[in-house]
């Protein structure tokens, strides 16, 4: 994992957290956006830590970069604050999570593994503000490609990502690239509101 803060007591904190979990391990540290990019190119971490004030290049420009790279790491950010378009406007650049600086550390360690293991994870203020945000409903389903359709119609039937994969014939890992990507086009925090989307939509088309 990388983190990337311009903060040096919040990196040093954040290290000591880490170092003592033995699943989770801190490969590079950065303070400012650019340095951010540089570390996930040479570094392929599975997850960054990104906050989105940042000197230079800010989170979102980080996000912005890393999908034109096509980068295989999964972004959590965690900032202090945001406005209100923040948690959806880093959800379609990109974001695998969104968190807040004053969630608990013990939480912070569960959402890194979560955002590890293809889900995505949202601070409750954070999805409350996803959820609300225009675009957030049934409107959004027309940004899903075809085989995104497939996989929120196969979540409203309530099949695993297991289930899932077998039905369309893909790896688990692909459906929950797949899910993440219609968490974040639909701007839901997760499956089950991605679902009752899905059943509204089908409702209104009968």
């Amino acid at each position: 994992m990388v983190i990337a803060d311009d903060h040096p007591v919040v990196l040093q904190g954040l290290a000591v957290l880490f170092e003592v979990q033995d699943d989770i391990s801190l490969v590079g540290q950065a303070s400012d956006g650019t340095e951010a990019i540089r570390l996930v190119g040479e570094l392929d971490p599975d997850v960054l830590l990104l906050d989105l004030k940042l000197p230079g290049l800010d989170g979102m420009g980080v996000l912005s970069q890393l999908r034109a790279m096509g980068t295989r790491a999964r972004v959590l950010v965690l900032t202090s604050a945001a406005g209100p378009g923040g948690p959806a406007l880093a959800l379609q650049a990109g974001a695998a999570g969104f968190l807040y600086k004053d969630v608990d550390p013990d939480a912070l360690v569960r959402a890194i593994r979560s955002v590890h293991d293809g889900n995505t994870v949202l601070a409750p203020e954070a999805a409350g503000l996803v959820a609300a945000r225009p675009g957030g409903d049934v409107r959004g389903i027309s940004a899903l490609t075809a085989r995104e359709r497939e996989v929120l119609a196969l979540l409203a039937d309530g099949r695993s990502n297991r289930e899932i994969a077998r039905a369309l014939r893909v790896t688990e890992k692909t459906v929950k690239t797949h899910v993440s990507a219609v968490l974040a086009k639909l701007g839901v925090a997760d499956r089950t509101q991605a679902a009752l989307l899905a059943v509204r939509q089908s409702g209104a088309d009968r």
